[in-house]
């Protein structure tokens, strides 16, 4: 299906208050079963938008009250709407009335993973989830938090049980969950205490330090002399298909020093390989 659910949903309701969106989506009429198969039909079977609206707008009210119950994360209402219906459009498009359910019960899953997207994107500066446990960790143990406080070794390895994490997992988002944002510059009515505090007091900028700049150029000398003495321990075709290859302004292809050599592209595959491997165990020696 290669549309794209572009309804023009959003907050600009009467007055531009949540208050006012909630009045407005009540007003949409609910689908009965038969109807919304018939929509969701129509939508497969003809590619029609008027249907596919019909579904997202008959849902509004329910991608609000979702949202409604991640209202402690410090975020705007509206945005979490917002990002609720973006995953209530997507499951709209990949809802299939054949398989017996309804839209409301398939559309939760595409709703709520929008909402936590946006949260985990904008609760911190710095993204405080990434990996699959990272992110049901965040959503699990903040909401543990709210009634136990800091964790006893007891309950860190009873929620690593229930959710299937170590226990390390569980202490660093305990930890990260624990931290504040921190602007870098101070406030600009701040006191002496509040810049020695901020990040701009004490960290510094060695960029253009000139006795880190000399370090720097000198062990980047010192790098190219390594790699240059371990090429020439190569045999002359091994070094002329590296240099090619990794060293020179417009890098050769395969197929090319392949022409060159009067072999398969594959064969200077292997060549390459072989070359890389002797070269990094001739830095190493070099190093040691």
């Amino acid at each position: 299906m290669s549309y794209g659910l572009s309804l023009n949903i959003q907050l600009a309701v009467p007055g531009g208050s949540i208050e006012g969106y909630a009045q407005s989506i009540k007003a949409i009429p609910m689908l009965t079963a038969d109807e919304e198969r018939a929509l969701a039909e129509r939508l497969r079977g003809l590619d029609d938008l008027d249907a596919a609206r019909v579904l997202v707008m008959s849902h509004l009210r329910f991608v609000m009250h979702i949202a409604h119950s991640y209202r402690g994360y410090g975020l705007p209402q509206s945005d979490l709407i917002q990002e609720g219906n973006i995953g209530l459009m997507k499951a709209v498009k990949r809802f299939d009335p054949t398989v017996g359910v309804r839209l409301v019960s398939f559309a939760v899953h595409w709703i709520r993973a929008e909402i936590h997207e946006y949260i985990l994107r904008n609760w911190r500066i710095v993204k405080v989830a990434t990996t699959k446990s990272q992110r049901k960790l965040f959503f699990n143990l903040r909401s543990a938090k709210k009634r136990l406080g800091w964790l006893t070794q007891d309950e860190v390895e009873c929620v690593a049980r229930d959710l299937g994490v170590s226990t390390k997992d569980v202490l660093e988002m305990e930890t990260r969950l624990s931290m504040h944002d921190m602007a870098f510059d101070p406030p600009a009515e701040g006191d002496d205490d509040s810049d020695a505090l901020s990040p701009a007091g004490y960290l510094e900028d060695v960029r253009y330090d000139p006795a880190a700049m000399i370090e720097q150029d000198e062990w980047e000398e010192h790098g190219h002399d390594q790699l240059h003495q371990a090429l020439q321990k190569l045999d002359a075709r091994s070094q002329d298909i590296l240099k090619k290859r990794w060293l020179s302004e417009q890098k050769a292809t395969l197929q090319e020093l392949a022409a060159h050599y009067q072999v398969s592209a594959e064969r200077i595959r292997q060549i390459e390989n072989n070359a890389m491997k002797k070269l990094k165990k001739n830095i190493n020696l070099l190093v040691l």
